[in-house]
């Protein structure tokens, strides 16, 4: 997780990390809740916790922590509800990012005072678990199922066109991934937008997607093919038009655009009929219209 956030999928620096594991550390009740204490101070665009270990509901004070290494009883465990405190009151920090990785997390953001599933959350504040409160965050071949599945989206299946990975696609790549009889992840957030966690280069170039507003005007318009934009079409093919189709078929490829009466973009060149956009497409042709990239 820490050398994948490390950089951006360009290779370009993104988050300074703070690695702790019990594997080199003794992470203790008084160091752990010491160190997520500073981790939400001081000014910065983004500060993400991320834990995985064992985690608990205690019912004596009906809510979720997070088990340290030396716990030994209930008062040993970090609540989620401190957590979350400590994260409320970094007003230097815009976006507040807590990814729980552990059992009965579910319950995080839920208020004691207001029964029913109520859930209060501090601006700025996202929060990621891998299960419901009532659930076991489950481990397959020695890793958590939870963040393989994060950590599967960071590196790119989380993305979208332009290469952009928040947490909102990361929740929803996880949720689409786990049936109903798996665990549950749990997803609440109080934000006015979402931030990149991870950026990949974009899975369309931004120069080809900045011309679909030229090739198609109009949400409904339809751009012309024949036999000059197919390679395949030897005396026809014109090298000019190759190159345009060569995007438009990226965008294809990507469910922007869809060929017209032809299974296939080769087939709506050869054919003379052309190729429109998909409501997906039309949304980033409006982005690109908009001067949003």
């Amino acid at each position: 997780m820490a050398s994948v956030l490390e950089r951006h999928g360009t290779g370009s620096p993104n988050f300074g990390n703070r690695v702790i594991t019990t594997a080199e550390d003794s992470v203790t009740r008084t160091r752990l809740k010491s160190e997520i204490q500073s981790l939400f101070q001081g000014t910065c665009d983004v500060a993400l916790l991320y834990f995985a270990g064992h985690g608990s509901f205690d019912t004596s004070v009906d809510e979720g922590i997070i088990i340290p290494q030396d716990y030994q009883q209930s008062d040993d465990g970090i609540r989620i509800s401190d957590i979350l405190s400590w994260a409320e009151k970094a007003t230097g920090i815009k976006n507040k990012i807590i990814i729980l990785d552990c059992c009965q997390a579910g319950s995080a953001g839920a208020s004691r005072e207001l029964k029913g599933g109520a859930s209060i959350i501090g601006d700025g504040i996202t929060i990621l678990t891998a299960c419901k409160k009532e659930e076991a965050a489950q481990e397959h071949s020695g890793h958590g199922v939870f963040t393989k599945l994060l950590l599967q989206a960071l590196h790119g299946a989380g993305s979208n066109v332009l290469g952009h990975i928040t947490p909102g696609s990361m929740y929803s790549f996880v949720d689409n991934a786990l049936g109903p009889w798996d665990q549950r992840p749990v997803f609440k957030t109080n934000v006015a937008e979402f931030v990149a966690l991870r950026e990949i280069p974009p899975l369309v170039p931004l120069e080809t997607l900045r011309k679909l507003p030229n090739w198609f005007p109009e949400p409904e318009s339809i751009y012309p093919l024949d036999p000059s934009y197919e390679p395949e079409a030897k005396e026809s093919f014109i090298p000019e038009n190759g190159e345009i189709f060569s995007q438009l078929q990226k965008c294809n490829r990507h469910s922007l655009i869809e060929p017209v009466d032809a299974e296939h973009m080769y087939f709506a060149a050869m054919n003379s009929t052309g190729c429109r956009l998909t409501a997906f497409g039309d949304y980033y042709r409006d982005l690109a219209k908009k001067g949003h990239f």
